[in-house]
């Protein structure tokens, strides 16, 4: 059996362990064959199992540290709710412009943030507890799972014999090949909310959506933060427009931002640690800088976790950077076991390891032939404001050949959003030329993530953009903004032939 090391082992981490891993736990005796073994019980897992246990399977779940996986543990849990107390912090800091008055000098208890932290995350872990989902009829193996043949998978010296089997392991942080880094010493996600103290100054390594969220929690919980990026502004995948409205934000909230950076080597001194760095001027020569930190958090990436399963035992294609091969139905190169979730595809995002697992229950147990591409797909980057994104960008529609038109409204221009002072935003929809099939959407808002989902319904139903002229929006919410989107669509569509035309028809009908 597999143990599981904790920071602080206060008591909250006391009931997580207790929950998620429980120490003096004894496996069951395996079954003499499975319907269904799944390895990794992150969401993926979870949804998969439990799914195949309510039916009535026979189900095996595998996994070597926290049931939960990163989600849970080290992932969207603790992260928002650090992101919450941040944004607490900033809207004290902003108070008095609301007409607000709080005491000068207020500042955060980090280690009370902290523990909130270890205390949200506990309450949840009831939800993903062995003790849960044992009771679905599920056999659960905390230990390394290891594949021995085609149709057998070994844990703690016991063998489990399947008829279908799910990889859902999941992915962890690179770190980047800088020289000095690993000697130094670093923080990724999967160690960063085990800090009780909080760093003065921290470097951030990495301005995609987990360097950014967290450079933009620790700033507001008081840390100096010097973020740097390899590209010429952060969120390099996301809008252009969308990504400068939260660059800006970081830089008037006092954020050091370094981009086209290039870091050559980091260096131990006097207990800090020393960040050397390159990056090209408008002149053509090439800078040199350093900073001095004393914690140094890593968000650049994440690989999905393949070795150590003997993939090749069960006939598994694989590589170490893209993970599992599968194809459009979530099946591996072995046709009795499937992959979902990180491991095998790019989208890694808890709510897709989620739609992977529906994918994988249907396609294994019912022999369907649901597919992965037929997924619409959004996701939400959450710092403040939260970019929402679905379906696709401008420049993958123009990559493609496919002729689109946007429409955008500002919400400096939306009531809501000017009475709350959140008035930094837009709400952006492409749709096919000619038509008001919506083909992607870009929400910039403080609760965009939540708005996003409304564009997401109506384009998993075939409901074109001409629809929302017809939906009553309460006033004020944000959430008007997609309306009056809809509206400049409409708007469009009346050209001055049509203009004339109604001009005639209203002079007949005096």
């Amino acid at each position: 059996m597999s143990t599981v090391n904790l920071h602080p082992l206060d008591k909250w981490n006391l009931e997580l362990l207790k929950n998620a891993h429980p120490q003096d736990r004894v496996d069951p005796k395996a079954q003499s064959i499975y319907n269904m073994v799944v390895i990794g019980a992150g969401t993926a897992g979870l949804i998969t199992a439990a799914g195949t246990g309510v039916l009535g399977g026979k189900v095996a779940l595998i996994e070597r540290n926290l049931m939960g996986g990163d989600c849970l543990n080290i992932g969207c849990v603790p992260s928002k709710t650090i992101i919450r107390s941040a944004q607490i912090m900033a809207n004290a800091r902003d108070a008095q412009s609301y007409g607000i008055h709080v005491p000068e000098g207020t500042k955060a208890d980090f280690p009370a943030v902290m523990e909130r932290l270890r205390r949200v995350r506990a309450d949840i872990s009831h939800n993903d507890s062995v003790e849960r989902y044992e009771g679905f009829g599920i056999d659960i193996f905390l230990g390394e799972g290891r594949f021995t043949a085609r149709d057998t998978i070994e844990v703690n010296g016991q063998t489990l014999r399947f008829k279908k089997a799910v990889i859902a392991t999941g992915s962890h942080p690179v770190a980047p090949n800088i020289p000095g880094l690993k000697e130094a010493g670093y923080l990724t996600n999967e160690t960063v909310f085990n800090l009780t103290e909080q760093p003065v100054r921290l470097a951030v390594i990495g301005g995609g959506p987990i360097g950014s969220e967290l450079a933009q929690a620790f700033l507001r919980l008081g840390s100096e933060v010097v973020l740097f990026h390899n590209e010429d502004h952060l969120l390099s995948r996301e809008d252009a427009h969308a990504a400068e409205i939260v660059q800006q934000r970081f830089l008037r909230e006092g954020m050091c931002l370094i981009l086209k950076a290039k870091i050559t080597r980091v260096e131990q001194r006097n207990g800090k640690k020393v960040l050397f760095y390159t990056r090209p001027q408008s002149d053509g020569t090439t800078a040199e800088g350093e900073v001095v930190v004393d914690e140094i958090l890593v968000g650049a990436g994440r690989v999905p976790n393949v070795t150590g399963l003997n993939l090749e035992g069960a006939g598994v294609e694989y590589d170490t950077r893209k993970g599992v091969h599968v194809d459009d139905n979530l099946r591996t190169t072995n046709p009795n076991i499937f992959a979902i979730g990180d491991v095998a595809i790019p989208y890694k995002f808890t709510h897709m390891a989620d739609a992977t697992a529906r994918i994988a229950i249907r396609n294994a147990l019912f022999m369907g032939r649901d597919k992965l591409s037929s997924l619409i797909i959004p996701w939400v980057t959450y710092t403040d404001p939260e970019i929402a994104h679905v379906g696709l960008y401008e420049h993958e529609a123009q990559a493609q050949g496919i002729a689109i038109e946007t429409f955008m409204v500002e919400l400096n221009d939306n009531d809501r959003a000017r009475a709350e002072g959140d008035d930094e935003g837009f709400v952006k929809v492409h749709v096919k030329k000619g038509t008001d099939t919506i083909l992607g959407a870009t929400i910039v808002a403080r609760d965009a993530g939540n708005m996003i989902s409304e564009i997401t319904l109506a384009m998993v139903n075939g409901l074109g953009l001409g629809k929302f002229t017809t939906v009553i929006h309460p006033y004020p919410t944000q959430s008007e903004a997609i309306r009056r989107v809809a509206d400049l669509h409409r708007r469009a569509k009346f050209t001055p032939p049509l203009q004339w035309a109604f001009k005639q028809w209203l002079a007949l009908t005096r």
